[in-house]
This record gives C-alpha cells, sequence and structure tokens, in this order.
C-alpha cells in the first residue's frame, strides 16, 4: 500500500464495499471515526510513549474538511490523546472531536477544551488497593499501572512472560473490580477496571446520531473495539436502507476477534494512514 498513496483498497465484503461507496458518493454526511493505539499509534511497551504516526495529522487533516466529521475514540483521557496525537491546533483539523474514556469525555478542535464529568468513586478505591493486590501477586516487576482518570489499567507487555502475568491477573483483578461496581475490560496485554455503561459502541452509536449521519467508518485494532463494530453492525440494519458502515481492522494477528469481522485488513499503522491519505485524494 505504502508505494501506492492514492490507491484506496476494495473492502472484502459486500457490506464493506457499500459502506465505502456511500462515504465516497455523500461524504459531507459521512462520519470517520478510529480508535487511537494500534490504529492511527503503533503499540509501543510503555503506553506514555506512544504517539501517533508521523503522517496521522497530514492524513486527518486533509480528510476531516471533506467529510460531515472525524472522532478519535480512544480509552484514554481525551486531553491525553490530544497530545500524544498532535491535533491542537492544526489547520482543517476544526472537524476532529476526540471522545475520551470511551465517550465519557470530550474534546474538540473548535473550542480546544475537555468536557468531563466527575469519575466514578469505584476507581479511587482500586487506585488505593491495587499496589497491595500487585505486590501479594509478586507481579510489582512485572506488571505497570496506568492511570486514566476515569479508569485504570494494568500492563503486562514489559513482563517476562506477557500473556502467563495476562492470564494470571484476569480473575483477581476482576474481583477487585466487581468489588467496586466496576468492570474489567480486556485488551492487548492489559487490564482496565472502569465503570460499566461506557464503550466506544455506545460512544460511537451516539455520536452517528448526533451529527445525523449517512455513512460510518470505523477503525480499531482490539478488543475494546468489537463494541465500536457491533454498533456499526447495528447502525446498518437501522431504519428501512440502515447506515451504510465500513468496519477496518489495524493490525489482525493480535486480535482475530476483530479480523473476522472487519470489511477491511490492514497491516497497522501506517497502513491505516495510508487509506485515510487515499481516501482524502479520492474526495
Amino acid at each position: 500500500m505504502g508505494s501506492h498513496p492514492d490507491h484506496l483498497p476494495t473492502p472484502t465484503t459486500l457490506v464493506g464495499r457499500e459502506g465505502l461507496a456511500a462515504i465516497l458518493a455523500r461524504p459531507d454526511r459521512a462520519v470517520v471515526a478510529l480508535d487511537f493505539d494500534g490504529t492511527l499509534a503503533d503499540i509501543v511497551p510503555d503506553p506514555e510513549q506512544a504517539r501517533a504516526h508521523p503522517g496521522a495529522v497530514p492524513a486527518l487533516a486533509a480528510l476531516a474538511p471533506r467529510v460531515a466529521s472525524v472522532a478519535v475514540i480512544t480509552g484514554r483521557p481525551a486531553d491525553v490523546a490530544v497530545r500524544y496525537g498532535g491535533f491542537a491546533g492544526v489547520p482543517g483539523l476544526d472537524h476532529l472531536v476526540v471522545l475520551g474514556h470511551y465517550g465519557a469525555e470530550r474534546w474538540d478542535a473548535v473550542s480546544g477544551t475537555v468536557h468531563a464529568p466527575a469519575p466514578h468513586p469505584g476507581i479511587a478505591a482500586v487506585r488505593a488497593e491495587l499496589p497491595g493486590l500487585l505486590h501479594e501477586l509478586d507481579t510489582r516487576h512485572g506488571s505497570w499501572v496506568e492511570e486514566k482518570g476515569q479508569a485504570v489499567a494494568v500492563h503486562t507487555r514489559r513482563a517476562d512472560d506477557p500473556q502467563a502475568l495476562f492470564d494470571a491477573l484476569r480473575e483477581p483483578l476482576g474481583r477487585l473490580a466487581a468489588e467496586h461496581g466496576l468492570i474489567v475490560e480486556p485488551g492487548r496485554l492489559v487490564l482496565e477496571l472502569r465503570p460499566p455503561g461506557m464503550d466506544k459502541g455506545v460512544a460511537l452509536a451516539e455520536y452517528v446520531r448526533e451529527t445525523d449521519a449517512e455513512s460510518v467508518l470505523y477503525a480499531g485494532d482490539d478488543l475494546g473495539d468489537l463494541a465500536a463494530y457491533a454498533a456499526v453492525e447495528t447502525l446498518r440494519t437501522e431504519g428501512p436502507d440502515g447506515v451504510p458502515g465500513l468496519l477496518v481492522c489495524s493490525g489482525s494477528a493480535e486480535v482475530p476477534e476483530l479480523a473476522e469481522r472487519a470489511d477491511l485488513l490492514l497491516p497497522g499503522p501506517a497502513d491505516v494512514v495510508a487509506f485515510l491519505s487515499a481516501l482524502a485524494q479520492r474526495l
């Protein structure tokens, strides 16, 4: 793909081709929604070092004026995604919205401000108990806790055996979350403790309704993106004609559940960026 920046790949499914056709036919009524980590930014051992692919902002700046809206939907706090993405103050990105914490927070390029609710009380309780629990399980050298404001994430990517540690932590973290009214969302070598009812599917469906979009593209790479996939699948069937949608999977090796449901498989963020650039050129 990299050698043909103007080449727009063809989705492998009929519904995906219909989704892309609808976006191309009426781009001003299309929402392009994207996950951040693993989709616009490469997965790195330390999440604090994650940054958008160098071509991401230019591609989004070219695409955003041509569609109804571009939305980045992420589990990260909105301001962190804006900072790591380099999205603030970019000419052409007026139509960009970042829905952080699975839609609980919102930043838009026009105002440059974040709107956020107060954190769930269970988050503070979990934050206080996590160090003791991880110490007890003797994982303090292998796991790493990421503060996310409205959520807390435990990463195992740095451990000697990341998958074994991930598997060992699932049950005890599930119990801890349940004690405080939270849920555990598993991802790629990360377990996130967060309030129920926050997911990318809810955020995406609400945003599509709010913008009155007639078509939608969603690109993601992880288990947390399955809810957004499900939302697009539901939108396709709503009303007399439905809302045509295109599901893009970034990097198919680690999360086969996503790849199996995608209309278009791209090897990783560099290819997602090339696709967005090609889409902007086509429009």
